[in-house]
């Protein structure tokens, strides 16, 4: 997973988070950070003074702006207020974005105590953020029988009519291919996809809601982007419901667009689908 910190300058609280998260050694977490209005040259001498006395060393960083490349490497970016927010939003996708715990405040200009306050709050948030598995790798793997009881669970936590094990099996029975994505032994997420001569249907998706914003609903369609590419598919459709205002905008940033309406399709609300596709 890469990981990158964004704040004003890259002179303070990026590069700090940034050498915290590095010293915790976590497997297949890389580390980068800029500033937005870095004008490169050395960090402040206070944030290496209070970083020392942890331990990290700093001395050796230099500030460094934010281009289109860093944007593309990340697969998390993770800011330090609002004002940064506002910005990062216009070129990168929504569920790429975090703000380090409820915002950290700019220490530049004050004093080492004043230092130590910002270094003891993000590495307060970033611990935070480990303890609740926010860095542990995403695998997205084709899943079999054994996980249909997984994938079930899932169903009955983000659905109103779940399917059952029984469907979920006889559904693999039948064609339908599921992927899952893997936090070590849990599945927190999954998709399903019919394939018929050269047309997709995705049956359905679902992500737990502990992991939501983290870039697994990202993972899954990615994973069927490239299944329908090997099977040179013309086209992936899905039915979504017309209420869901995030989930139909996550959909059209990945290219799929609204091609007709079903009409009362889905029930526990009764609600109309609207048919979105992506073609190749």
């Amino acid at each position: 997973m890469n990981i990158l910190f964004i704040c004003t300058g890259n002179t303070c609280r990026s590069p700090m988070a940034e050498g915290y998260l590095d010293s915790l050694n976590l497997p297949n977490v890389n580390t980068e950070s800029r500033g937005l209005a870095s004008q490169g040259g050395p960090i402040s001498e206070n944030a290496i003074k209070v970083m020392l006395e942890k331990g990290i060393d700093l001395s050796d960083n230099v500030s460094a702006p934010l281009v289109l490349t860093d944007l593309l490497w990340a697969d998390k970016i993770i800011y330090m207020s609002e004002s940064h927010l506002a910005f990062l939003r216009l070129y990168a996708p929504e569920d790429k974005l975090l703000m380090l715990g409820g915002g950290i405040l700019d220490p530049f200009g004050g004093d080492c105590d004043v230092y130590r306050k910002c270094r003891d709050e993000i590495f307060s948030a970033i611990d935070k953020l480990v303890k609740k598995g926010f860095f542990d790798e995403t695998v997205v793997m084709k899943a079999d029988k054994t996980k249909a009881s997984q994938i079930a669970e899932l169903e009955k936590e983000c659905f109103s009519l779940p399917w059952s094990i029984k469907t979920i099996t006889e559904a693999m029975e039948n064609g339908t291919t599921f992927f899952v994505a893997q936090k070590g032994e849990k599945t927190v997420g999954y998709i399903g996809i019919s394939v018929i001569l050269d047309e997709g249907y995705i049956t359905n998706i679902a992500v737990t809601k502990k992991e939501r914003k983290k870039g697994v609903g990202t993972a899954l369609l990615e994973r069927v982007f490239a299944e329908a590419r090997d099977n040179n598919l013309s086209f992936i459709s899905l039915e979504v419901r017309e209420s869901n205002k995030k989930a139909i905008s996550l959909y059209e940033k990945f290219g799929f667009k609204k091609e007709g309406k079903r009409k009362n399709f889905y029930d526990n609300p009764k609600e109309d689908a609207l048919i979105l596709t992506k073609r190749f």
